[in-house]
């Protein structure tokens, strides 16, 4: 049986903030797309988030997974939804006790032997996309559109993603008469199974067409570079993903589409640094400032402003610029930007200085 812990490279403990972590992490190494990637490990890492993430099915796999890899059965091939692959002697074994309480026997059977309408549309969904953008700092506070450009399925533009040749005679499907079903005998220990499956000429759809599309081969949709205009909200942090649905690849035989996923890195800024949602920096002040007081300018994300130096200043102390921070991701109103000061002391005095710091010492 597929370890999906093992897979995604955590433990079986791990926190729904590491599972989602450690797919990001692979799925960006292992996407079709990039240099060499590998679209089989992208299939199983996908495979193995869809359960994982998912509390149900990952409360299922945990229960029964080993029941059936102790019964010597297969891997699940698309959660709990497929089981392909599943091998029907570990039954005799007693791995089939693991199901109580899984559902109703139509449940189980409908899912091994793959009848039902879902799991041949899945297998035509489009594929999730997984990419990156960098931002500055500045658009990070501002927020920002960016285009990406992806390679990737598109809706086939000859045939409107119906898989027809332009002008083809829509028919319906002798292979199922219409109903987009076909009724199939399959044989297990348990004897041999009348089950209803979803015709795999017409995938379900009932129809066919006398002459499939040439650009497409009758699949509804091709390979093509896309534009997509993503926008970033104000105040995202680094590492935090957008998802954008229906803009993955787009589904065969016009099955829906898949999500983009696309994870922010910002860029490192020469002076200003990000704690939550406020903005740190720092400013220098001369000995003689933090002693008599002084105005100061201030360099901010949203302009240069005058900041006041009470007398007395303390070197380390830290001013408050309310509202001047990072925009609340959810929720109105902005973080603080926090000023620290430091106090220079001057390595060479000259000798009237020196006479003054000495009164000074004296309190004369």
């Amino acid at each position: 049986m597929a370890d999906f812990y093992k897979i995604l490279g955590v433990e079986k403990g791990a926190s729904d903030e590491e599972i989602k972590k450690a797919y990001r992490k692979l799925a960006h190494k292992y996407h079709p797309d990039k240099a060499g990637g590998d679209e089989e490990k992208f299939k199983e890492i996908n495979e193995a988030y869809q359960v994982l993430s998912d509390k149900t099915k990952r409360a299922q796999y945990d229960q029964f997974g080993q029941t059936f890899n102790g019964a010597g059965g297969g891997g699940a091939g698309r959660g709990f939804n497929g089981f392909s692959g599943f091998d029907f002697g570990g039954f005799s074994q007693g791995g089939f006790s693991g199901f109580s309480g899984a559902g109703g026997w139509e449940d189980v059977f409908s899912d091994v032997f793959g009848g039902g309408r879902s799991r041949a549309r899945q297998q035509d969904v489009g594929r999730d996309i997984q990419t990156d953008v960098e931002i500055t700092f500045e658009e990070m506070v501002k927020g920002v559109k960016k285009d990406l450009h992806l390679y990737k399925n598109v809706r086939c533009d000859v045939c409107d993603g119906t898989g027809g040749a332009p002008g083809a005679k829509e028919e319906t499907c002798k292979e199922c008469g219409g109903s987009g079903r076909v009724r199939k005998t399959v044989r297990t220990i348990l004897g041999t199974i009348a089950q209803e499956m979803v015709c795999d000429k017409c995938m379900g759809k009932g129809k066919t067409f006398s002459e499939k599309c040439n650009k497409c081969k009758g699949e509804g949709v091709h390979k093509s570079e896309t534009k997509i205009s993503v926008s970033i909200p104000a105040g995202i942090d680094n590492g935090q993903t957008i998802s954008i649905r229906s803009e993955g690849e787009a589904g065969k035989n016009g099955a829906p589409s898949g999500d983009l996923f696309v994870t922010v890195h910002v860029r490192n800024h020469s002076k200003f640094k990000r704690e939550e949602d406020n903005i740190i920096s720092q400013e220098n002040i001369s000995f003689s400032q933090a002693v008599l007081g002084d105005k100061i300018e201030v360099e901010t994300i949203d302009g240069k402003i005058m900041m006041k130096i009470p007398a007395g200043t303390q070197s380390g102390e830290i001013f408050r610029i309310k509202n001047a921070g990072i925009p609340h991701l959810r929720g109105g109103g902005r973080g603080h930007h926090l000023v620290k000061v430091n106090v220079i002391i001057p390595r060479k005095i000259s000798r009237r200085e020196k006479e003054l710091i000495t009164e000074l010492g004296r309190g004369t």
